[in-house]
């Protein structure tokens, strides 16, 4: 759905109520935690370092003025249609991404593209950025989602259901490689050298097994926590994107909120994407020699390929 398509559309009732005390001009509200559930939908699973950490982190932080209610595995609304139930005013966060964004704000194809971020401490840098703030606003402004913090989801790399040989791009032509159905994520598939195959995530793991794609891209403790080590036989360590999520919330459910509220949300915020991060990063570390050592129960192959043909190449 294109931009216009979506401005077009007119705003259902918010789903977040709130109780406000109007005085004189200039009302202020006072958002009381019996009459606010903020409501998140995203596509992983209840038990991705991201899902855990807003609900062990973020949710118990916000207690005291707000109910978090988090729906994992795309259970509420369909991957890819978050940002648009939210603009709608149907749903109040979600974790976001820049291939998401792009879809509406072209601007944020660049950090869909391979080897653009380093490692998590960049991505960091760069979402507190002053470049970035004109971004965050336009998302403000067009979809009526403000971005609070910057998630890390971790380096992707190549999963393939064959045990072939992988060193460079070339060796990927014609493998059906699942990637998510934007045009930013379409894109970075071709540039690996596969052929890509729109999919959303609740769907790889049947399409491995049957053999209705090839392959797909996720970092380390995703492929973990999915168990796609059950349907496929090696990883390629291309660590072709680092890849990141947005923490989101509705704009308008943000600005029903006190600046002391809103504080204590940024905080919460922060503080749920840096746990997220460290676990990420320490899952990667140990989940290198999990696949090698212990997950497939056949012959299997991680190949290290040549890093730096793939940057050429994508």
């Amino acid at each position: 759905m294109k931009p216009t398509a979506l401005l077009a559309r007119p705003k259902l009732k918010q789903v977040v109520t709130a109780a406000a005390m109007v005085v004189a001009m200039g009302a202020t509200s006072l958002v009381h935690a019996a009459d606010t559930k903020l409501r998140m939908s995203a596509s992983a699973s209840a038990t991705d370092q991201r899902a855990v950490a807003m609900t062990e982190v973020f949710g118990p932080a916000v207690s005291d003025f707000a109910e978090f209610e988090g729906h994992w595995n795309s259970s509420l609304f369909k991957q890819g249609t978050d940002l648009e139930a939210i603009a709608r005013g149907n749903l109040d966060m979600t974790i976001t991404s820049a291939q998401e964004l792009a879809e509406f704000i072209p601007a944020f194809s660049i950090f869909s593209a391979g080897y653009v971020h380093r490692d998590a401490a960049h991505q960091q840098r760069v979402f507190s950025a002053e470049f970035m703030e004109p971004l965050k606003e336009e998302a403000e402004d067009l979809l009526g989602v403000k971005l609070l913090s910057v998630m890390y989801l971790g380096r992707r790399h190549v999963n393939l259901r064959d045990d072939m040989k992988v060193e460079t791009p070339a060796d990927l032509k014609g493998v059906k490689l699942r990637m998510p159905g934007s045009d930013a994520w379409q894109f970075l598939g071709k540039a690996l050298g596969a052929n890509p195959t729109p999919m959303a995530f609740a769907e790889v793991y049947t399409a491995l097994q049957t053999g209705a794609v090839d392959g797909q891209d996720n970092p380390l403790p995703t492929d973990k926590d999915a168990k796609f080590y059950e349907v496929t036989k090696q990883i390629v360590l291309t660590g072709h994107l680092v890849d990141l999520n947005y923490i989101a919330i509705s704009k308008k459910v943000w600005d029903s909120f006190t600046p002391e509220q809103q504080a204590i949300l940024q905080k919460a915020s922060d503080d749920a994407a840096e746990s997220a991060r460290q676990k990420q990063l320490a899952l990667e570390d140990e989940l290198v020699q999990f696949f090698k050592d212990q997950a497939w129960p056949f012959t299997n192959q991680t190949w290290t390929p040549s890093e730096k043909r793939f940057k050429v190449h994508t």
